[in-house]
């Protein structure tokens, strides 16, 4: 007898239900996104417009570049903005995929409308710009847009989202290097708030030299918040539970949380006991309902977590490493051998 057992066909409605419920599940999913991404942009423009703009801070980006080339060679912004962007959508459609090129189309389009308006309402009746925190705050008032625009940077790239300019080139060298993004943003910006020393228009030497540290100073703040909210969303940990109960918390963690357990040979030193031990690698952010499981079952159990640097493969973050080809045909001939 044949012990392999043969599955029934799928019925048309259960595999009509099954496509209606992916297509559901993505619908929602870049909803979500979009809604995210608008939040995002909404802290933008809030920061840079009420924090950066009224106190003259210069900023990196594509705007930067535009204006650069504006005060050398006379042409208005609007034109070297949009041709830039041009280029880098061309790019970012064809390495990162028509899902990005359209957020980011999205993100330009209605960055651009919110600026708008938020510049209107922080702009006096006389044409001046309002300073929130008074005149001679503007070094207070650069940390505090800073920590704004580079949270809302975190919130427009964790949303699969790109705010356009120079956000493109940090996504596509994030998506084949393991290289941070605000590390990317930081080494692009700093060339060109650094060119602004050589651009009469902006002043004298000493002048310069104060927008270019004060925009030194954007880019580490912005980008070192950029850093730290993305590094925490992904940040993950890992559980070592000792527990006589190691089958029913593994069987409530696989099940209720759809995780992975992996099971280790423990022996007690002192008591000479055989005990089981569960390994867990999970995002922190599932570390209460972990916690919380654990607890129902076995009150008593010994748990250890600790913080981890990075965790690849499935379900967390990608090995994004290239391999000589040589080396990389090598491995795949023996393989295949």
């Amino acid at each position: 007898m044949n012990d392999k057992t043969k599955q029934a066909p799928l019925h048309k409605g259960a595999i009509r239900t099954e496509a209606t419920g992916s297509v559901y599940h993505t619908f929602w999913r870049e909803a979500k996104d979009y809604v995210f991404i608008t939040l995002g942009l909404m802290m933008y423009a809030f920061g840079w417009t009420v924090f950066l703009l009224p106190y003259g801070i210069v900023t990196g980006g594509v705007t930067g570049l535009a204006a650069i080339i504006y005060f050398t060679a006379g042409i208005p912004v609007v034109y070297p903005y949009f041709i830039i962007n041009v280029l880098l959508l061309g790019i970012a459609l064809k390495i990162l995929g028509w899902r990005f090129m359209m957020k980011t189309m999205y993100a330009i389009f209605m960055l651009s409308i919110i600026l708008a308006l938020a510049q209107d309402m922080v702009t006096k009746p006389d044409g001046t710009l309002m300073q929130v925190l008074g005149e001679g705050q503007a070094f207070m008032s650069l940390i505090i847009g800073c920590c704004i625009t580079g949270t809302s940077l975190a919130i427009v790239f964790l949303n699969n989202g790109s705010t356009g300019g120079t956000d493109i080139i940090a996504a596509c060298v994030n998506k084949y290097n393991n290289i941070s993004l605000g590390t990317v943003l930081i080494f692009v910006d700093l060339l060109i708030i650094g060119s602004c020393l050589f651009i009469p228009e902006f002043g004298d030497w000493l002048g310069r030299s104060y927008k270019v540290v004060f925009g030194l100073c954007t880019l580490v703040i912005e980008n070192f918040m950029l850093d730290y909210v993305m590094n925490a969303r992904r940040e993950s940990v890992q559980f070592m539970i000792f527990s006589r109960k190691h089958m029913e918390i593994a069987d409530a963690i696989g099940i209720q949380l759809n995780h992975g357990v992996t099971i280790l040979d423990g022996h007690g030193w002192y008591t000479g006991q055989e005990m089981k031990v569960l390994c867990i690698l999970a995002k922190k952010r599932e570390s209460t309902a972990i916690f919380r499981l654990i607890k129902m079952i076995d009150p008593n159990a010994f748990v250890s977590q600790s913080s981890v640097i990075g965790v690849y493969g499935e379900g967390f973050d990608e090995m994004k490493v290239k391999l000589p080809k040589n080396n990389e045909n090598s491995i795949r001939n023996k393989q295949q051998t």
